[in-house]
């Protein structure tokens, strides 16, 4: 048993990680195609036995990634000069930006030149959708909660709120403006004192970079757990869905998937070869422990700790942008959706006879990048932003719920991709702005020369 252990845990972790996800597949798809044609999947009976090994992965990256965020975004903010931050952040901003544009005008123009649902009868996508119709009014209902002062001013309302109560409640902005904002305050201190009161202000900064140092320690061992969830997680994906799901959605399956591949493989790449100079798939070769687990877990907040390890470890990032960029960029930060939502919205415009015009098509883009800010990190977080885009479309209530429901007949397999890319544009983003600004260690810049 000894020597068994001391091989498991000599074996790379990726190494792991990738082998359990290629047996969890493997057993899946044989599940999957052992499976009645009438009736529940036979992964279905499976499930009480193997999902609480995948679940407790995710919860267990869950529960890190609360602390994650609130030390590292005030170890980030407290350790740069203000003026740097200030201009490292916009950088950030800007990046994350220009990003998200360019991956809703790629999810639009493969949308119309894919065309989904245009030879499609409404009747046939209508019966699709009536197995999930009391899901989507259960969405409807909480995307419809009563708000004031209209989205704009909810949206910043939701910024500033108790960051005790939005630890307590998993709600990500709040934590993150008060985290950045008493980091700044920090540091604004530091700069302003000497003496004894100077020693304070180091003292706590040291304090949180010490409180950051354990909970990544915590991260290390829920790392060494990862390859039984992600084993288990995938074996249920695969066993319960299959290709069965994708089947009545090919057009739009294919589109998302390509506009993904595309983000990831092809604007990513020349991106990072017009920043840096140096060869873009190598850093994503570094990368892939923590884009594999986003295909995984299906969240970029749960990823998020991963992510942290990977910047710091793999590319060499220092922590003080890495502790900023990436918790920020797991909450606004979301190209996947940015590709996702406009497949849907063409579908919509296909099923109901609507005119997309150019103006209509620039507005798709603008709605698409606003609704994706904050989208929330979270496993099927797309499908409420749909009602924002599908309203602005001026669908009725009865049209929206049809589109919703037909999206969440093809959601758990679009998200596994819409999450790798948000992560993959994360650490890109780092890891540009890192290089851009002198913040990779001497020894992984030497090692790339």
């Amino acid at each position: 048993m000894g020597r068994l252990a001391r091989w498991y845990f000599g074996t790379s972790l990726i190494v792991r990680i990738l082998a359990g996800f290629v047996v969890g597949s493997a057993i899946g798809a044989i599940l999957w195609g052992a499976s009645p044609a009438e009736g529940p999947p036979l992964a279905e009976a499976w499930k009480p036995y193997v999902s609480p090994f995948g679940m407790v992965f995710v919860h267990m990256l869950k529960m890190v990634v609360y602390p994650v965020i609130f030390f590292s975004l005030i170890s980030g903010a407290a350790s740069l000069p203000i003026r740097k931050l200030g201009r490292i952040g916009v950088k950030t901003l800007g990046w994350y930006l220009l990003c998200s544009v360019l991956a809703a005008a790629i999810g639009v123009c493969l949308a119309l030149a894919i065309n989904p649902g245009a030879q499609a009868e409404l009747g046939r996508w209508e019966q699709m959708a009536a197995a999930r119709d009391a899901q989507a009014e259960q969405i409807a209902g909480q995307a419809a909660q009563p708000t004031t002062g209209g989205v704009l001013a909810q949206l910043l309302l939701s910024l500033f709120k108790n960051p005790f109560a939005a630890l307590a409640e998993g709600n990500f902005l709040p934590i993150i403006v008060f985290a950045i904002l008493f980091g700044l305050a920090v540091r604004v201190c530091i700069e302003a004192a000497d003496g004894a009161r100077l020693a304070r202000l180091e003292m706590l900064v040291d304090m949180v970079k010490a409180c950051q140092d354990a909970v990544f320690r915590l991260v290390h061992w829920i790392l060494e757990y990862s390859p039984i969830g992600v084993l288990a997680l995938t074996l249920l994906n695969f066993g319960q869905y299959g290709p069965a799901i994708v089947g009545p959605y090919v057009r739009v399956t294919l589109g998302v998937v390509l506009g993904i591949l595309a983000m990831v493989f092809g604007v990513y790449p020349v991106l990072l070869w017009v920043v840096t100079r140096r060869n873009p798939f190598r850093v994503l070769g570094r990368i892939k422990g923590a884009m594999l687990t986003a295909f995984i877990t299906r969240s970029s907040a749960a990823t998020l700790p991963v992510s942290m390890q990977t910047a710091e470890e793999e590319l060499h990032i220092r922590n003080e942008l890495a502790s900023f960029s990436l918790p920020l960029g797991a909450t606004i930060n979301m190209d996947g959706v940015c590709v996702h939502l406009p497949m849907f919205a063409v579908l919509a415009a296909n099923l109901f006879g609507l005119e997309l015009t150019a103006a209509g098509l620039a507005v798709l883009v603008l709605t698409t990048v606003l609704s994706s800010i904050g989208a929330g990190g979270v496993p099927s977080g797309s499908v409420f932003l749909l009602f924002v885009i599908l309203q602005t479309m001026g669908l009725s209530g009865e049209q929206v719920a049809v589109i919703v429901a037909l999206a969440l007949g093809i959601n758990p397999i679009l998200d596994m991709f819409e999450t790798m890319n948000n992560i993959t544009g994360d650490l890109v983003c780092t890891y540009a702005v890192a290089h851009n600004e002198g913040l990779i260690d001497a020894e992984e810049g030497a090692s790339r020369a």
